[in-house]
């Protein structure tokens, strides 16, 4: 037992001989009962006492009581050379500010991303990308969406341009992913169509079935095509199913409307009886003028006629 163990229960024994003592004594002992004590609570002459206490380590077997009389170590308290070196502590990160690639050497994660061919100065252009890549574990997270991808026909070495592009696939749920594609495969496409149609539009699986079916719909309705050419069409122009519908609403409504001013002029020059589109015949007229102009140069030098006989014509359709 080291000198600190035989201190501490050394001063325990004294103590409880002290205290028995007091206890049966009277008030005021007298000098005799008093130099009885003291040798008592003294070690004896032939007894070794420490000049100083020595503190047991944090190693030692140690009672859980003594444990309560160790000095606690001060938070600016010195240490030896010895002692610094030995002090293992994690890297720092880098500081607010920072790209990606500053995260590289922490994060097993954007290594393995690195090396899969992903551009990660572009995804850091978008601040939600950083939290959500720095937050996955790539054996839980993403290896089974990498998988998934493999089985669905994307290539190694379009696995980096994919996922620069689509990072968040890694926030969607695997079997949402699969109901996706199997809706896919009940409208008649194949594998290697559905392949086709990720690549060219990589966020295509990150619409739910509902929107794809409504998609789907309205192009077969609109166009009035039927279901292969509605399924050719968007194998060929897979993100018609992704980008917004407003650009294509506002295309259809000015080929409508080209359509019908093509039919206004033709009817006026049918009832004038200048609509003669051969052009080895006299009075021929150029459909490309024909369709180009504005209604002023098309009455003045098509029609023969004037802006108002034209809209009286009108008028009467």
């Amino acid at each position: 037992m080291s000198s600190g163990n035989c201190f501490l229960q050394w001063g325990f024994k004294a103590y409880r001989t002290s205290s028995l003592r007091n206890s049966s004594q009277p008030a005021n002992p007298s000098r005799q009962e008093i130099g009885s004590a003291q040798s008592t609570l003294l070690p004896s002459v032939n007894e070794q006492t420490p000049k100083t206490q020595k503190i047991p380590s944090l190693d030692s077997e140690l009672p859980l009581e003594a444990l309560d009389d160790l000095p606690s170590l001060a938070p600016l308290q010195p240490v030896s050379e010895e002692e610094a070196i030995q002090i293992i502590a994690d890297p720092p990160l880098p500081p607010d500010t920072f790209t990606l690639r500053d995260y590289v050497d922490h994060s097993e994660t954007l290594q393995k991303l690195v090396h899969l061919g992903v551009d990660l100065s572009k995804i850091e252009k978008h601040p939600e990308a950083a939290n959500l890549l720095l937050r996955l574990d790539f054996e839980k997270d993403i290896k089974q969406i990498l998988m998934f991808l493999k089985d669905l026909g994307i290539e190694d070495n379009q696995l980096g341009p994919y996922l620069t592009k689509n990072y968040a696939i890694f926030s969607e749920d695997l079997e949402n992913l699969k109901t996706r594609v199997a809706y896919l495969q009940s409208k008649n496409f194949s594998k290697a169509q559905i392949a086709q149609m990720v690549r060219n539009a990589p966020f295509l699986l990150s619409f739910s079935v509902e929107r794809l079916d409504n998609r789907l719909g309205f192009f077969q309705k609109e166009l009035e095509l039927s279901v292969k050419k509605t399924r050719d069409l968007v194998v060929r122009l897979p993100r018609l199913l992704t980008g917004s519908l407003e650009p294509v609403k506002e295309n259809m409504k000015v080929f409508n409307t080209r359509l019908f001013k093509v039919k206004e002029r033709h009817l006026f020059l049918t009832y004038l009886g200048r609509a003669q589109y051969d052009p080895t015949k006299p009075n021929y007229i150029s459909l490309d003028k024909f369709v180009s102009v504005p209604d002023e140069i098309f009455c003045e030098e098509i029609a023969k006629a004037s802006v108002q006989d034209f809209e009286k014509f009108l008028k009467t359709l």
